[in-house]
């Protein structure tokens, strides 16, 4: 029997990706998310919010709409209407991508991540208990490792020092799925997520900031003086880890946290250097000291992820970043 997957957040970068992956691979997928999201969660000022909200919409076009994947308007803090969703489209599994992202962003105004984030989480949650859903899995973030300095970042590891407001958000979700696993028995995944880059990526991180940037010959700041470490993670990579995730039925029957990322941290500025070549161009480095919610490293380990799913593709940083600028090249922004 064709199980059918509801994706919120389907018109963020992973979840676009995910629906169409999903699609393809066999199942049945309902999509949904809400429009204005940007505008309600950026600054008045921002002037990347246009191109923000364009590029939502070029996604919901191109991996949704053309595939005859069914999609939904609503609002995850109307707790009437998701629950109305859920009674549409009769999920077997919920796959929750719906957030605000943006660690900096989270230091500048964290009441925007109040809504999404916790009231929003919270009744997602709460309509999979209510429904008996027996797939549950939500987007958690490497954030919630903090500062630490102990590698690599295994989902044993004490995470009770969150460094942004944003990865306090994160660690209540991972601790309202447990309390409803103990209360109700309503199982669930947290995927923490490690820097998902490549095509129709957050035009907010770094890879395409940079690359934009670079493109239009303006210096780039790279904090903590070009030293700090990411575990960059493609997305396509992303998207087949948590399809496999999903196939396996992995989280049917408890309540469990998985890494998704690679055990390959590259330093920020070798990163910079590899996307300048792509781009063929000679980037304008100015080296600045580390920002407030910033942290040296993110480092995971896979091997629980491994010992689910099997072995998953591993996608070199160049070739991630070429797939990524070759995008960037023939998507118009307005």
């Amino acid at each position: 029997m064709q199980r059918k997957v509801l994706i919120t957040g389907a018109a963020g970068f992973i979840g676009s990706r995910l629906a169409h992956h999903l699609q393809t691979s066999g199942f049945n997928v309902a999509t949904c998310d809400i429009f204005d999201f940007e505008i309600q969660s950026c600054n008045a000022g921002d002037p990347h919010h246009l191109d923000l909200l364009n590029l939502r919409h070029d996604r919901v076009i191109h991996f949704l709409h053309r595939q005859q994947i069914e999609y939904h308007s609503c609002d995850i803090a109307n707790f009437e209407a998701l629950i109305n969703l859920f009674k549409q489209t009769k999920p077997d599994v919920v796959v929750h991508l719906a957030a605000q992202a943006g660690v900096r962003h989270s230091v500048k105004a964290p009441m925007d991540f109040v809504r999404s984030n916790l009231l929003g989480f919270a009744h997602v949650l709460d309509a999979c208990r209510e429904f008996n859903i027996e797939e549950f899995l939500y987007a958690s973030s490497s954030s919630v490792y903090g500062a630490r300095t102990e590698v690599p970042f295994c989902e044993t590891d004490r995470v009770d020092k969150p460094e942004s407001f944003y990865a306090a958000t994160k660690m209540a979700n991972e601790l309202m799925a447990y309390s409803y696993f103990s209360q109700y028995k309503t199982p669930s995944l947290g995927l923490r997520f490690f820097t998902v880059y490549g095509p129709w990526g957050r035009l907010d991180m770094a890879p395409l900031l940079f690359a934009q940037q670079m493109l239009a010959k303006q210096p780039i700041q790279l904090y903590g003086s070009g030293l700090l470490q990411r575990d960059f993670t493609y997305v396509g990579d992303t998207v087949h880890a948590v399809g496999r995730l999903i196939e396996l039925g992995i989280c049917k029957k408890n309540v469990d946290i998985v890494n998704i990322g690679h055990s390959n941290p590259i330093e920020v500025t070798k990163f910079v250097n590899t996307l300048a070549d792509c781009l063929g161009v000679e980037p304008i480095i100015e080296l600045a000291p580390m920002q407030i919610s910033d942290v040296p490293l993110t480092y995971a380990s896979d091997q629980k992820l491994t010992a689910l799913i099997g072995e998953w593709p591993h996608t070199p940083l160049k070739a991630g970043l070429t797939e990524m600028t070759q995008w960037l090249s023939t998507w118009h922004q307005p």
